[in-house]
């Protein structure tokens, strides 16, 4: 027997709703046969809003019953939704798995096999870059996080400024290996301070914090991540002053 969806969604001409498309493709994928009732104007949208009690749209109706948003929907169905401020190291993975393929494919074009030592160095110096231009899409916002733990930014705030353009330096250097006597204390330096930083908030003080590694917006934990990311470049850096 077909299972069918009411679906109340906003279609104007200067505005289709995402999250209703989102709804109707995930009724969808569910098995829903879709009756899909478009809210043309804002008039409507507020009248329907007004009658059935809802702050926003799309609404989704089963069976008669009111299941709510987007996400009550997802909820329904048993499908993971992120809570406000909810943790998640997401944006950690996916920006080394990234930096990890795009280091890779450079090693394979240039030297016919992706399995090689600069493929290790090049996958640190295009993190340092990414991790760099990240913090700098809301430099403000990340010197404000990077307060909270960071022991040399605490004593002198202009350095929360200076930090992202310091390791996104080191990073283009190091892939080139150009200018080893800038890029190699620069990184060794940024990366103890880092470091220590990270363990007294974390392992001794014992603060739950949030990381301000991936920039100002991230919802990622402070913690085991943010000391590999500093420890990385300390790495990378005796690694270049040795070769």
């Amino acid at each position: 027997m077909s299972r069918t969806a009411e679906l109340y969604r906003m279609v104007m001409p200067d505005h289709i709703c995402p999250y209703g498309l989102k709804a109707r493709h995930l009724l969808k994928a569910e098995g829903f046969t879709v009756h899909d009732h478009w809210l043309r104007t804002r008039a409507e949208t507020d009248a329907f809003k007004a009658e059935h009690g809802v702050k926003t749209t799309p609404q989704t109706f089963i069976d008669g019953q009111r299941i709510g948003g987007y996400d009550d929907l997802r909820r329904h169905f048993g499908r993971p939704v992120a809570e406000p401020g909810q943790t998640s190291y997401t944006p950690v993975i996916a920006l080394f798995a990234m930096t990890a393929l795009m280091a890779l494919a450079v090693s394979a074009a240039t030297m016919g096999t992706p399995f090689t030592v600069m493929a290790v160095e090049w996958f640190i110096s295009f993190s340092m870059c990414v991790l760099a231009l990240l913090k700098l899409q809301d430099i403000e916002r990340f010197s404000t996080m990077f307060l909270n733990y960071d022991l040399l930014a605490r004593r002198w705030v202009p350095y929360g400024y200076v930090y992202p353009f310091a390791e996104g330096l080191a990073g283009i250097l190091m892939t080139a290996h150009a200018l080893n006597w800038i890029s190699v204390p620069l990184a060794a330096f940024i990366g103890t301070v880092g470091a220590v930083s990270v363990f007294k908030a974390v392992y001794i003080d014992r603060r739950e914090l949030k990381c301000a590694c991936v920039g100002g917006n991230s919802n990622v934990p402070l913690g085991f991540v943010s000391l590999t990311e500093n420890v990385m470049m300390v790495a990378m850096a005796i690694w270049m002053a040795a070769t």
